[in-house]
């Protein structure tokens, strides 16, 4: 079992993100709470959207690179500018699954040109009025208020009222937890009691075993590997069939080593990417 020590130094807090904050606003509230130094956000979530909001803590942040780059799920509500009949709009939603083509919008921190991400669903739940409950699974990076945006184009018009994330990669709404969770569990904590911030805590190792595959390898290079030795075939326990430029994570009896990226270069597997100690 990890000591609280290890969690603050390599772990991960799926937060609920409320609206009206930032999700740097959260980074430096659970910082300070937990009095660690480095607390980093996977995936901005703007001010006004609630959700999903995985936290890292300590060298946790350098898996960032490793995690931000999955899939998304969303639930919103958006308001359409005239009468829709919901047959009509049902086909202009599904005419947005598959790969689509979006301009950031003016206020985004990337760099405004053409992209192509993928809708892998895009549905109609129910309907008030003028009003649409929606859900939207998608590829990282893609912009759900200019998905509403474009999707007004083609009905005479739509935009969005509330916005809330339910999953980020493997971090679903079911297992996050509110800063007011947070805030208790910290707070027993101090008093003696770590059950709490034991169950809000999840340990990087168990992140990486859900987003990766893994490679157990023998002790007997550990110390070089350690050092930055590529890891070749004779170093791992079972070989596994592996796809060159994927990222696997690398244990020994049951220790996180490292992160390696594969190569796949005559004897040699792959070659160290992130390396904890």
């Amino acid at each position: 079992m990890k000591t609280i020590k290890e969690l603050l130094e390599f772990g991960i807090i799926n937060v609920d993100k409320p609206s009206g904050m930032t999700s740097f606003q959260v980074d430096d509230y659970v910082r300070g709470r937990l009095e660690v130094k480095r607390a980093g956000h996977q995936g901005t979530l703007d001010p006004n959207v609630s959700g999903v909001l995985p936290v890292a803590l300590n060298r946790a942040c350098k898996l960032s690179k490793y995690l931000t780059g999955k899939d998304k799920s969303y639930v919103g509500v958006m308001r359409l500018h005239i009468d829709v009949d919901d047959k009509k709009l049902k086909k202009e939603m599904k005419n947005f699954v598959g790969m689509i083509k979006q301009m950031p919008p003016v206020r985004s921190a990337v760099k405004r040109v053409e992209r192509t991400r993928e809708v892998k669903k895009f549905d109609f739940l129910e309907k008030e009025e003028r009003d649409v409950l929606f859900f939207a699974e998608v590829e990282a990076g893609t912009y759900i208020r200019t998905l509403i945006n474009d999707l007004g184009k083609r009905i005479g018009g739509a935009h969005m009222l509330e916005l809330r994330r339910t999953r980020a990669g493997v971090f679903e709404e079911k297992n996050s937890v509110t800063l007011y969770e947070f805030d208790k569990a910290v707070d027993d904590y101090k008093r003696g009691d770590e059950k709490s911030l034991r169950e809000v805590i999840v340990c990087g190792e168990e992140i990486i075993r859900q987003n990766m595959r893994t490679i157990e390898i023998k002790e007997n290079n550990l110390d070089k590997i350690l050092r930055g030795k590529p890891i070749h075939i004779q170093d791992v326990v079972k070989i596994v069939k592996l796809d060159e430029g994927d990222f696997v994570g690398v244990f020994c009896n049951e220790r996180f080593i490292e992160i390696a990226k594969v190569v796949n270069d005559g004897e040699v597997i792959a070659v160290p990417d992130f390396v904890l100690n």
